[in-house]
């Protein structure tokens, strides 16, 4: 039988689930497809919340332990992708199917990471992590790449109604505005550290080379783009700053670069599986 776990976070967040008019988690013309949807900004933003998660010395550990992230760091970034794109744009009885299928998943992800602290994939407040960074470096990716005059009320918007997916997956007291997001990075910032764990996995994705030829020359300032994203304090943590000029030249790239990239999309694997799941 398929779970309900999505169906009951809704429920709990949203008073009722979507209805059968609608048979997804999200409207299909509303605000979460519509930034789900769109390749460049997700890519960079996908890019920069891996940079951002490893920063977390627990969800750390668990990316150290429990993967292949030196011979396949792509395809974890494919995977993440896999789960959003079903979660955003499938039926609940597809969206349900994933989110079981990492519940499980998470719950042989467990460990002691190298400060001896034991730590849980399923732990709730390492999904909260997880989350945010992913939802703000989302956000930070449309509001730079495709949209900068999306209304506050359209961001907190965004940030509500994709918390379902965080509790679905187990996680509780999910910040879902922007000033609760801003809120809980300034609080975390106290719990994060940047180790020679954490350069090896920085170094390991910077060298990650795209899967797709068409996309390999773009597979650089990709990356770039990614570092760009993130918040100044992360950055410095990271020893990743960006002059001016340089921040500058990857914004003009990637703006530059978007038409291309979503010609090269069009026929890949990605928009494929969105086409796919809104049949």
């Amino acid at each position: 039988m398929t779970s309900t776990f999505l169906r009951d976070a809704m429920i709990d967040r949203l008073g009722q689930a979507r209805t059968d008019a609608n048979p997804g988690p999200f409207p299909r013309d509303g605000l979460v497809r519509n930034i789900h949807g769109d390749f460049t900004p997700m890519m960079c933003g996908g890019i920069s919340a891996l940079l951002l998660q490893m920063l977390h010395p627990l969800a750390l550990a668990g990316i150290w332990d429990h993967s292949r992230f030196r011979e396949d760091m792509i395809g974890r970034l494919r995977r993440t992708s896999d789960f959003i794109a079903t979660t955003s744009f499938g039926t609940f009885e597809q969206a349900e199917t994933v989110i079981a299928r990492v519940r499980r998943v998470h719950e042989y992800v467990k460990g002691h990471a190298a400060d001896g602290r034991p730590y849980a994939a399923d732990d709730p407040d390492l999904l909260v992590w997880v989350h945010v960074a992913e939802m703000s470096r989302f956000m930070a990716g449309h509001l730079r790449y495709r949209n900068p005059q999306l209304s506050h009320t359209d961001q907190d918007r965004y940030f509500f109604e994709t918390a379902c997916i965080a509790e679905a997956l187990g996680a509780r007291n999910v910040p879902d505005s922007r000033a609760a997001i801003e809120t809980y990075l300034t609080r975390e910032r106290r719990e994060l550290v940047c180790d020679e764990r954490t350069r090896e996995v920085i170094r390991v994705l910077l060298d990650a080379p795209p899967r797709n030829l068409v996309l390999r020359p773009a597979g650089a300032i990709f990356m770039r783009a990614g570092i760009d994203l993130l918040p100044d304090w992360a950055n410095d943590m990271l020893d990743l700053q960006m002059s001016r000029l340089q921040r500058r030249a990857v914004r003009t790239g990637i703006k530059s670069a978007m038409p291309m990239i979503s010609k090269a999309v069009r026929s890949g694997a990605y928009r494929r599986a969105l086409e796919r799941l809104q049949q």
